[in-house]
């Protein structure tokens, strides 16, 4: 079996901290910026001090890390991106009262060391640039909406009414540019183009939900089941009941990617309509008197595993035929 060397890392926007544990409880603390150049000068650092194999944790908190994560992954150090959620709670069983960064970092080489994370598997380039692009075209099409609902806001002889009709064209102008592209990369790949018709074959599922789904959901080659990848997305259930006096009503436990969830809502309320499964899950559920949000969490729930079913086996979707996934 490896023995690993842990590292534990805190991400900021333009710097980490970077913890290693070594033997003896003796441990090594720098900071280093977050571009490539730092990750060299991590490299250099760790070839210096490491004692063995390098395996690297750092929390999943957005984009600030992603870069550091694939360049420790493509070096060959074993890496894990961690939900935060679980050092918090890590850190609440050591009783930790203070929080530095160099602090965090030392929480999570620790946590590395003791509760042996999962191994992280980057997605593929292609998949990779997919969610870049998805990622911004939803970014830039919230920006246009609130830029429009202050244009509505406006009279007719604002000061300001010239400037944001201008933004809103130059925004328009940019999502369609966003989507010629969009589609030029889907055309590039016959892998997202086959998976995108594949999950379009799924009734409740167009092809902006596809895409979406394929930007944000795990790497097929990580063989994750359907309920896994129900939790990496938050929509396990969760139930909170103690003895005879604490019973919690059931609810979505929320502990994953939001945008997978926000992806699935409006595809899930549709498809309680249009598809068949899903529409005769929904009414079953309505006479065991669920509650609406309940019901749509469950659906929500069993379209992605409908989605994760469809990919895994490479068929389209067939009412009469559901696969194990």
């Amino acid at each position: 079996m490896t023995s690993f060397c842990p590292l534990g890392i805190d991400v900021a926007k333009r710097s980490f901290d970077a913890v290693l544990l070594l033997p003896e409880g003796r441990t090594r603390h720098h900071q280093f910026a977050n571009h490539p150049a730092g990750f060299a000068a991590l490299q250099s650092w760790l070839r210096r001090h490491a004692t063995g194999a390098v395996h690297a944790g750092l929390e999943a908190t957005g984009r600030y890390g992603e870069a550091l994560a694939l360049f420790l992954h493509q070096a060959g150090a074993r890496v894990s991106v961690i939900n935060p959620a679980r050092t918090h709670a890590f850190a609440k069983s050591e009783l930790a009262r203070n929080k530095t960064d160099k602090l965090d970092a030392a929480l999570i080489a620790r946590f590395v060391a003791t509760q042996a994370p999962p191994a992280w598997t980057p997605a593929p380039a292609e998949q990779r640039q997919l969610q870049t692009v998805v990622r911004r075209l939803e970014a830039l099409q919230a920006m246009r909406q609130a830029e429009q609902n202050r244009l509505d806001l406006e009279s007719a002889d604002s000061p300001i009414r010239d400037s944001l009709a201008q933004h809103v064209a130059h925004l328009d102008q940019q999502l369609r540019q966003l989507r010629r592209d969009l589609a030029a990369h889907v055309r590039a790949h016959p892998t997202l183009a086959d998976q995108s018709r594949l999950l379009q074959s799924i009734p409740g599922i167009g092809e902006t939900t596809a895409l979406k789904l394929l930007a944000e959901l795990p790497a097929l080659s990580q063989r994750r089941s359907a309920r896994q990848v129900a939790a990496y997305a938050g929509l396990n259930p969760a139930q909170r009941q103690s003895g005879s006096s604490v019973h919690g009503r059931g609810h979505l436990s929320k502990i994953g990617n939001a945008r997978l969830r926000r992806a699935l809502y409006l595809p899930a309320v549709v498809a309680m309509r249009c598809n068949p499964l899903l529409r005769v899950f929904a009414e079953r559920l309505h006479q065991r008197g669920k509650a609406p949000m309940i019901i749509v969490g469950a659906v929500m729930r069993k379209l992605l595993h409908q989605a994760c079913g469809v990919l895994k086996h490479a068929q389209s979707f067939n009412p009469n035929h559901v696969h194990a996934s």
